[in-house]
């Protein structure tokens, strides 16, 4: 039976004025009425467009048509035949630019909501099984995984199922990349997190933190210890700060920076994020939503600037929409140009006013000043205007070249111009999404079994 509602089954949400004060998570989940409701709107198209807007080629209408008949465990062995993050992706991804996008039900009404599916489907396994192992004959070879982010953890237990000794190199002090340190606890919280790295760990697989992977443990290094092939998944984190900002004023904050004190150091954090009055928050992306979101919580007055409008805005549309339902200010076509201070310490931000003018390469309206300049009175500014490459894996390895972007040169199966050197995920692409990530981390893992067999 099809359930021919046009609009998707609400997300249970905690109420607007009390998610303000905490950082718990703002979504609830489905219910398992909720789920089976959403999944019998899907139309069981013969196409399947939806999975071709997928970057992982994930089964979407055989796991939501077990969802519909009530069998979550049967959904769950669907979704990880593809998925090795479905409680991560099913909160993080942007799928209404990917799966739901394509989604038919799209067409007269709202998207078939496949991510809300794939969370409730994760989460509801992890409450009713233990993880199960199966049993692998070792293959007697040792793999590096450099860097513990969604690329790292998918190529590692893909890995480690085949029967590989896999170590994760991470040069912080715990696992999980981006996942642990960039996303607010209100859109993914930790323990969702450290479910995979536990996943990770009862397959085997070492995770060793507080160990980078640079001019003291190269890559060079790693195969002389006698690790046979080395997947390097260690992101794109070098903040890139907009000409005229001057980040040596106190309380002028990268977003990594900021995010990774308010995740994992909220207790302590320093005082001029913790006693910050206004914080002004530059950026359209997932991370300025982020951000902005969290100087809220901390009891901050907000605002979030942007130079071109919310419509070419990469941030999800969801997080958006949470974004004004807690009253931030969001400002459009709005550049910040130079920064002000007094005796070192941030005192406000000169801005000027934009238009749209012709569509540059990303096939975005280009922002355009309009010689318009207003200034805005802040404690703290918060840039999350992009990340560029890191160089410490390539400029400290021998033989592995970069593309023209900077960026680690791979072909399509991952490998670097390096034998035994593979990479993806961030480091190659520079910032995309979890699920692309996770995709090169799989094609990955494949493409070093391939390498060791012929060994």
């Amino acid at each position: 039976m099809i359930n021919n509602v046009r609009e998707r089954t609400p997300m249970p949400q905690q109420d607007i004025q009390r998610r303000c004060t905490n950082f718990d998570e703002v979504d609830l989940g489905y219910t398992e009425m909720d789920a089976i409701r959403e999944a019998m709107r899907c139309l069981k198209c013969r196409k399947k467009p939806c999975t071709t807007g997928c970057p992982i080629g994930q089964r979407i209408p055989a796991f939501i048509e077990r969802v519909s008949e009530g069998d979550f465990a049967g959904a769950y062995e669907v979704i990880m035949g593809q998925s090795s993050l479905p409680a991560v992706c099913g909160r993080v991804c942007p799928q209404e630019e990917q799966c739901e996008k394509n989604c038919a039900q799209a067409v007269r009404g709202e998207a078939v909501g496949i991510g809300r599916l794939e969370r409730f489907v994760a989460d509801w396994y992890a409450a009713h099984h233990e993880t199960a192992v199966p049993a692998v004959e070792p293959k007697g070879k040792k793999v590096a995984v450099i860097g513990s982010g969604p690329a790292g953890i998918a190529c590692a237990g893909d890995l480690a199922a085949m029967g590989y000794s896999v170590t994760v190199f991470e040069k912080l002090s715990f696992a999980g990349g981006i996942l642990t340190y960039g996303i607010p606890q209100f859109v993914l919280p930790n323990d969702v997190v450290d479910r995979e790295l536990e996943k990770l760990k009862a397959q085997g697989v070492e995770i060793v933190t507080s160990t980078p992977v640079d001019k003291e443990k190269s890559v060079d290094e790693l195969m002389k210890a006698g690790y046979e092939a080395v997947f390097i998944g260690n992101g794109a984190d070098v903040p890139q700060v907009p000409a005229g900002l001057d980040t040596s004023l106190e309380g002028v904050w990268s977003a990594n920076d900021y995010l990774t004190q308010v995740n994992l150091n909220r207790a302590a954090l320093p005082k001029n994020i913790s006693d910050a009055k206004r914080v002004l928050v530059v950026g359209g992306g997932n991370v300025a939503v982020d951000a902005v979101r969290c100087a809220l919580r901390l009891g901050a007055e907000t605002m979030m600037v942007y130079r071109r409008t919310l419509a070419e805005a990469p941030a999800r549309r969801d997080e958006i929409a949470h974004t004004q339902e807690e009253g931030i200010e969001i400002r459009e076509l709005t550049n910040p140009v130079a920064c002000y201070g007094e005796k070192g310490v941030l005192t406000g931000v000169k801005c000027e006013k934009m238009e749209l003018g012709e569509p540059d390469a990303s096939g975005r309206r280009r922002p355009v000043g309009t010689g318009e300049f207003f200034d805005v009175p802040c404690d703290n500014l918060v840039i999350a205007t992009g990340t560029s490459y890191s160089e410490d894996v390539v400029d400290t390895t021998t033989g592995i070249d970069k593309d023209k972007w900077g960026g680690i040169a791979t072909d399509e199966d991952c490998r670097t111009s390096r034998p035994g050197v593979f990479a993806g995920g961030d480091a190659v692409t520079g910032p995309a999404t979890v699920v692309k990530a996770m995709g090169a981390g799989k094609r990955a893992a494949v493409s070093i079994d391939q390498y060791l067999a012929k060994k």
